[in-house]
């Protein structure tokens, strides 16, 4: 199927020619096409082309108009004020274009592939071995998952990278602890679940570092187990595996309660690039872009100071020879883009990181590792706050656990889901309940901007009112229920009809998914994704309040209706599938 040219490439492409047909000096000229609450477009360009070419913006504009080609596409062009153009669609042409979008087999409805695809690494949910996940890592995970998603939709070639914790001194505690205590992390059964694996290893964690605290002679040994585990000892990394296996169990089920797919291939750890550590640091140090400081291998910048007035280096390695974040993540940035051949490399990491990776971006460019032809971008995300505003914890003051989160969220979806639910039964309650309560999770996340911190409000999140992903789901339900309903009577698109002014809405805004995707994908936006389907329920809404579907005048006018309203739900549920939100065909 060849993808749909939207109506308002299409008006744009008849604009830019009359355009250049009434000031060829002027070149190929972009009319600035928006859409309008005066008509259904509205185009700009002229006044700054007019200023431009010393010419009267109005003159300009009525030239421009007597040449624009009308045809079946554009029922009226008018000027407006000095020299705006107010346009109108037919009728005619908003229902044939949807029709072209709905008669796409392959479910992409229309929406083209970017003319130049390339490789795009993402390195997203990054949780830590040994550690529970909190609600810190759910930003990484929900909003690196959408991006990912929107990239591939649009033909980029996507690599996930889960950079988990999985290296570091605090090995060498618990290293020593399982040697000395080795049935630590049995398992009761064959199958282990992930809460299983996660108190075994919360358990363990705390019995090494009480022993560590009080023992000096346990210390020690911890200490030459660092020692041994960074020399590649063959017995001590077969003990570390374990921690990372364990680990992995408990991320699995984690990620699999998101709702979300992480492969194993895909999960490569700060100890992945060990290998590449040492001739990361002779590269720098040899090229002149790091130098050697009281013993320890640091980049300087010219306009990054400390409070004194001092420059701050980027430590690659420590003078005892150790090494930190940046020799492990400039090793990244190496095989990302001479392995994996990455064109861009983005990072969906916390804002408080952001003077580390301004630091590494930097000097990997310095090294010539970054330039014109790879671009690497951290994808900022703000902080997760409770009701009050400040940083959510629970009420001892504890860092909140994503998996309790996540069960809470799931209850209140349930009774959500109960209370509307007519014929249902338990087992499609709790599916329904699980479905809507993660979505209503991550649709909180996705519909505010990335950078800017959110409140974490359940009782919103899962409220039928207002922007959230459960008013969405259930506009979705709402249709299929309509086209189950609606018996013999199949969606159909009917041209020839003149559109009630709630179906036009509705038509111009199911075209502009299109617009939207590439915007979001090419700008890492999901938020503006999760805008545009918040309006596309909206504007549903509108319409089935003013416009009866099955009670319609004439069987052609019921058809077309069940004909929009089944664009809606496939662009709803194509939108929502592209942020890892499921929309249920009965709520």
């Amino acid at each position: 199927m060849a993808s749909v040219t939207s109506l308002s490439d299409s008006v744009h492409q008849r604009l830019a020619a009359a355009l250049s047909a009434a000031l060829p000096q002027a070149g190929s000229a972009d009319p600035l096409l928006r859409r309008s609450d005066r008509a259904d477009f509205q185009a700009n360009g002229i006044l700054a082309l007019a200023k431009k070419e010393k010419a009267n913006p109005r003159e300009l504009a009525t030239q421009v108009v007597s040449g624009v080609e009308s045809g079946e596409l554009i029922k009226d062009v008018e000027v407006s004020g000095p020299g705006f153009l107010n346009i109108t669609l037919t009728d005619r042409a908003i229902t044939e274009n949807l029709a072209a979008r709905y008669a796409d087999d392959t479910g992409r409805l229309g929406v083209p592939h970017a003319e130049q695809p390339g490789t795009t690494v993402i390195d997203y949910a990054q949780p830590n071995v040994a550690k529970e996940m909190h609600v810190g890592h759910l930003r990484s995970a929900v909003i690196g998952d959408a991006v990912a998603q929107l990239l591939e939709f649009t033909g980029e070639n996507v690599v996930r990278r889960h950079h988990i914790g999985d290296w570091g001194t605090q090995f060498g505690m618990l290293i020593q602890y399982l040697e000395e205590h080795p049935h630590e992390l049995d398992h009761k059964a064959d199958e282990a679940s992930g809460e299983e694996a996660m108190s075994n290893l919360d358990r363990l964690y705390k019995a090494a570092r009480k022993l560590f605290d009080a023992d000096e002679e346990f210390k020690t040994r911890a200490r030459r187990r660092v020692v041994d585990l960074q020399a590649g000892d063959p017995q001590t990394l077969a003990t570390w595996q374990k921690f990372v296996d364990e680990s992995k169990i408990y991320f699995f089920s984690v990620f699999e309660k998101l709702d979300m797919e992480i492969r194993d291939a895909d999960i490569v750890g700060e100890s992945g690039y060990n290998d590449m550590l040492a001739e990361t640091c002779r590269l720098l140090e040899e090229s002149g872009v790091a130098v050697r400081s009281e013993g320890a291998l640091c980049v300087f910048f010219d306009d990054i100071k400390g409070p004194d007035g001092n420059p701050v280096p980027l430590i690659v390695q420590k003078s005892d020879g150790g090494y930190g974040y940046a020799a492990t993540d400039l090793s990244a940035i190496r095989d990302r883009v001479f392995n994996l051949k990455a064109n861009s490399i983005i990072y969906v990491v916390d804002a408080r990181q952001s003077l580390h990776f301004k630091m590494v971006f930097e000097t990997a460019r310095k090294a010539g590792w970054l330039g014109d032809d790879v671009k690497a971008h951290q994808l900022a995300f703000g902080t997760v706050l409770g009701k009050d505003g400040k940083p959510f914890k629970t009420r001892e003051g504890e860092t909140v656990r994503l998996v309790d989160l996540l069960d809470e969220a799931i209850d209140r979806a349930s009774a959500v889901v109960r209370e509307k639910a007519q014929d249902l039964s338990e087992e499609e309650i709790a599916e329904r309940g699980t479905q809507v309560g993660v979505g209503a999770v991550k649709y909180a996340d996705l519909s505010t901007s990335a950078n800017r911190d959110y409140k974490f409000d359940l009782d919103q999140m899962v409220s039928l009112n207002g922007d959230t992903s459960v008013y969405l789901q259930y506009a979705y339900a709402r249709i299929q229920s309509i086209l189950r309903k609606a018996g013999a009577s199949r969606p159909a698109a009917h041209p020839e009809l003149e559109l009630h002014e709630a179906e036009r809405a509705l038509g111009l805004h199911a075209d502009s998914f299109a617009a939207t995707v590439a915007e979001a994908a090419t700008e890492y936006a999901p938020h503006k994704l999760a805008a545009y389907l918040y309006q596309l329920a909206s504007l549903y809404t509108t319409f089935y309040d003013k416009c009866p579907v099955l009670k319609a005048e004439t069987q052609e006018q019921i058809e077309n209706r069940l004909f929009l309203c089944d664009v809606t739900a496939r662009t709803l549920h194509r939108g929502m599938a592209l942020l890892g939100i499921r929309t249920p065909e009965r709520l």
